[in-house]
């Protein structure tokens, strides 16, 4: 199977990688299903990839809510009449030093990139189980790949996604589901992730950073296509992306 007819669900959609993905995939016949909190952006990007031709629906989500993300995956059947590949995307960043003792960030950090992934995997899970395919792909980083200051706990949840990855992969295998998984490790790029960090010495530094060397989150979207038109007998697991010049 290709990019096209598949159905793909996104989440984090609204902005950034999600909505550079969206739209790109939408251009090569996809038919996506985006989800985010700010439902007025999706709406506008929905109206966009229509207008243009492409099949899109939206439908608003959190992706710490177990039921919603639930309730995405119905949304998405009902409207395209199935699932090929759910895009975990959704993410924040409120980086700062462990001494800061912000764990109110903390605990929201980890409810996002790994619960968030975990309830979005149990929601479609059934599904590719019953159909014997499908596809996920997660939104890691660099963080999840080496450790950097300041990014302990948004480190952790990447690391710890790269793991949850790889042992779905490696169930999938053993249990004959042909599930696939590619993780995806973003350094820097142009998105809203830098406006989560509260700490204003951290956002100082990565604004910096940014600054310096982001690319467009399209270049991440194409990683993403090639992941999905693989032949489905091929799993490529994993995708290191980032600016040429950015010594990550």
């Amino acid at each position: 199977m290709t990019v096209a007819d598949k159905t793909v669900l996104i989440t984090g959609a609204s902005s950034g990688i999600g909505e550079a993905t969206a739209r790109l995939l939408a251009q090569r016949g996809a038919k996506v299903v985006l989800g985010a909190r700010r439902k007025d952006r999706l709406d506008t990007i929905v109206n966009d990839i229509v207008q243009g031709g492409g099949q899109a629906a939206s439908m608003a989500l959190d992706v710490t809510d177990r039921q919603a993300n639930e309730d995405f995956v119905a949304f998405a059947k009902k409207q395209f009449g199935g699932v090929d590949v759910v895009f975990l995307n959704a993410g924040l960043m409120p980086n700062s030093p462990l001494s800061a003792l912000h764990v109110d960030e903390w605990d929201r950090t980890i409810d996002v990139n790994l619960k968030g992934a975990l309830y979005g995997i149990a929601a479609a899970l059934p599904e590719f189980t019953g159909q014997r395919h499908g596809q996920f792909i997660a939104t890691s980083s660099v963080a999840g790949l080496k450790a950097y200051t300041g990014g302990a706990v948004y480190g952790a949840t990447k690391w710890g996604l790269r793991d949850l990855m790889e042992v779905l992969r490696m169930e999938s295998a053993q249990e004959g589901t042909h599930i696939r998984t590619s993780t995806i490790y973003p350094a820097a790029i142009k998105t809203e992730l830098l406006g989560t960090i509260t700490d204003k010495q951290t956002l100082a530094d990565m604004n910096k950073t940014y600054d310096s060397y982001q690319i467009d989150p399209e270049r991440v979207a194409q990683v993403v296509a090639f992941a999905i038109d693989q032949p489905e007998d091929t799993n490529v697991s994993e995708f290191t992306v980032g600016p040429t010049i950015q010594p990550w």
